[in-house]
């Protein structure tokens, strides 16, 4: 593991090859072996439809404040698993489509309707010569080879002029994750080669956008699971504990919504990005 000397993130080193990268995903990363890791799987984004479609609704928000509704009538997915966040925006009557690796999420998509391609995470000329308002790279980013050169070419071969690119991450190497680390010797549980090739934090994933010719319009942390490790909670290898948690962070947010404080909570979780805290970074970024 080496630091990045150009844009500071902490990334593999030496870097996979695309070849292995590829036959990573198609044939191992959706089978059942790491669905305990795999937040796309099928299984577990129909579980949490719910959170996920929140999810889903506040990037589309996000969108709106920025670009204005009238201007986004296309997005496009980079890595879109089973598609659910597709069929959310389809639902919404915008044009949609993606690229993916794996041969089950695109015939997934392709039995909803969607109009999609099955190639490798990096292959943009499938696409032609079709520009898109919105692209996502949803837990995508931290997977590939090359990120400067994937972010510059989704800029050249897939972004309409003004187009916003949301990237979501997780916030890795967090004082609260080092903490809780060195306190109970965990063996930096998140370091996960040839999975996770590149490792962020909110600055570092804004050094590499505004790097790559973007400009961040705006930037939040996702709640700080790692609290519950300083807690006492330590759910590294213990998946139903790690479940506990889960749902005890969707309930914080749940009532804080209820009762009124949703800007409130924005406003902790944008501050949160500042100090690099929090379990995963969300970016919207607009190319320039």
């Amino acid at each position: 593991m080496i630091v990045d000397p150009q844009y500071g993130f902490h990334r593999v080193d030496p870097i996979p090859s695309q070849e292995e990268v590829e036959k990573y995903y198609m044939d191992e990363f959706y089978s059942s072996n790491y669905k305990q890791f795999n937040d796309s799987s099928l299984d577990v984004q129909e579980e949490e439809q719910v959170f996920f479609r929140e999810q889903y609704n506040h990037i589309w928000e996000l969108c709106l404040n920025i670009k204005g509704q009238d201007k986004i009538k296309s997005v496009f997915d980079i890595g879109f698993g089973f598609a659910q966040a597709l069929l959310y925006f389809e639902q919404l009557g915008l044009q949609v489509s993606g690229i993916e690796p794996s041969k089950a999420g695109v015939d997934y998509a392709e039995k909803k309707g969607l109009s999609v391609f099955h190639t490798g995470i990096e292959n943009f000329g499938v696409v032609g010569d079709k520009r898109f308002d919105v692209v996502l790279l949803l837990n995508v980013l931290e997977h590939l080879r090359e990120p400067e050169k994937t972010l510059r070419e989704i800029k050249s071969k897939l972004l309409a002029k003004g187009g916003l690119l949301v990237i979501d991450v997780p916030n890795e190497y967090n004082d609260f994750q080092l903490v809780a680390n060195e306190h109970y010797k965990l063996n930096n549980w998140w370091l996960c080669p040839p999975n996770h090739i590149n490792y962020f934090s909110g600055s570092t994933l804004q050094n590499l956008l505004e790097g790559t010719g973007y400009n961040v319009e705006h930037k939040e942390a996702s709640f700080p699971l790692e609290l519950f490790l300083l807690f006492g909670e330590v759910y590294v290898g213990d998946a139903k504990l790690g479940k506990n948690c889960h749902n005890k962070r969707v309930e914080f947010e749940r009532l804080m919504k209820k009762y009124g404080k949703s800007e409130k909570l924005l406003n902790f979780y944008k501050s949160l990005a500042e100090l690099n805290l929090g379990r995963q970074v969300l970016t919207v970024s607009r190319s320039i």
